[in-house]
């Protein structure tokens, strides 16, 4: 069994908390993340994204940014606008999207558990990324940004925490793009125990989004283990901060890829390889995608539906080897486009599906790319499956919505 425990939350000042909270650091470019805090002194960029301070030629991955964003959390901490709570508390967390709700509680996972495989990953991280984060959380002391993670949905765990949200949230804040962020913090001890003890009978716990950061803080907690003598085991950087969701309030978007080149091929060559592999029907605009086993590439300035065919799926062994973002990685990208490993390979990009089908088009039409591919969405059961099975899906193979917001809440570790 998994197991999430409260924790000494830091976490915004309720009346700073709009001019705090921001979307995830990896999200967006700097010069987004620029644009975003502009004229925000408070913004919590400037403590995930601190090289937006600096000049255009800033590297983000310099000691000196590093250090900025420490500065810049201590900044925050200092002046009140985050605040940390004397004791162990939950903090349950709404998200509403349009006609879409999910409730969810922020708390503290444990790395030893991630580590024995109770915390289930389902993907591979991709190294730069990875050390990214290990060098933020240690230079900072802190975690900033949420693991997302769900589980098999259970009507008791449910009511338990609708019950804690009757009352008016502490935090309740719209953001800029219309997601109502709200949050209970949770301090009563017979509260506390109550849900402590419903999620001890979850039987596992499923990383949705946060592999990086999640990788990350285990990586830490060993450094740290390893250098304290004393190492008991129940310390802060033992524990990575979560935020939890039944799977059946979870919402899939697509996760796109868009290719710089085509691998020496002429447009035609490459549509005549595709062709081999699947059924491809030209359209005028960008064509819905209705079910699994559908794709829409544009190119050549248009938009074409692909459908693999039989042979194609009939090939496809396991839960992984059928998603369609392993039939394209295993039909197209590595044998027609040479992407062997789309972890590190630079010449292919990832497009959260929020984003949508005009900015692949966009994209290719830029010229900065020769050809987009739109999926359709990755199902979480695929996702839950798989990691049980212990395997490993295609980097890339969900985007998640809606974002959470970065400095809900943070954990110091030091």
């Amino acid at each position: 069994m998994a197991t999430l425990k409260p924790f000494r939350a830091l976490r915004p000042n309720p009346a700073q908390a709009a001019g705090i909270c921001t979307l995830p650091y990896d999200v967006m470019s700097t010069e987004e993340a620029r644009a975003m805090a502009q004229d925000k002194p408070l913004s919590f960029l400037r403590v995930t994204r601190p090289e937006l301070e600096m000049g255009d030629d800033a590297d983000p991955h310099s000691p000196e940014v590093y250090q900025r964003g420490a500065e810049n959390l201590r900044a925050l901490i200092e002046h009140g606008a985050l605040v940390r709570e004397e004791q162990p508390i939950y903090i349950l967390y709404r998200l509403v999207m349009g006609e879409h709700t999910q409730l969810g509680i922020m708390a503290l996972a444990s790395c030893a558990e991630y580590d024995a495989g109770l915390v289930k990953k389902h993907e591979l991280t991709r190294p730069d990324k990875e050390d990214d984060r290990t060098t933020h959380i240690k230079i900072l002391g802190a975690q900033t940004g949420l693991v997302f993670l769900t589980y098999a949905a259970r009507p008791e765990i449910d009511a338990l925490l609708e019950a804690e949200c009757e009352r008016d949230p502490d935090i309740d804040l719209t953001a800029e793009d219309g997601i109502r962020h709200s949050a209970w913090f949770v301090r009563d001890a017979a509260a506390l125990a109550a849900i402590e003890n419903a999620f001890a009978k979850v039987p596992a716990l499923y990383v949705a989004d946060g592999h990086h950061r999640s990788a990350a803080a285990s990586r830490v907690a060993r450094e740290r283990a390893e250098a304290n003598p004393n190492h008991r085991g129940d310390e802060p950087y033992n524990f990575f901060i979560t935020v939890t969701f039944p799977h059946d309030q979870v919402q899939i978007l697509a996760y796109n890829r868009v290719v710089k080149d085509l691998n020496g091929l002429t447009p035609e060559a490459f549509l005549a390889k595709l062709a081999e592999v699947a059924d491809l029907d030209p359209v005028g605009p960008v064509p819905t995608l209705k079910s699994k086993g559908e794709l829409a590439i544009f190119i050549q300035g248009q938009w074409r539906r692909l459908r693999w065919k039989p042979s194609v799926l009939a090939a496809a062994k396991g839960a992984v080897e059928a998603l369609d973002v392993s039939l394209l990685q295993d039909n197209v990208l590595a044998p027609l486009l040479a992407i062997g490993d789309p972890r590190t390979d630079k010449r292919i990009s990832f497009i959260g599906g929020i984003r949508g089908t005009d900015e692949l088009q966009r994209l290719v039409e830029s010229g900065e790319y020769a050809v987009a591919f739109a999926m359709y969405p990755t199902a979480l059961e695929d996702l839950m499956t798989i990691a049980d099975e212990g395997g490993l899906m295609p980097p890339k193979s969900t985007w998640f919505e809606p974002k959470l917001r970065d400095a809900m809440a943070v954990h110091l570790i030091d």
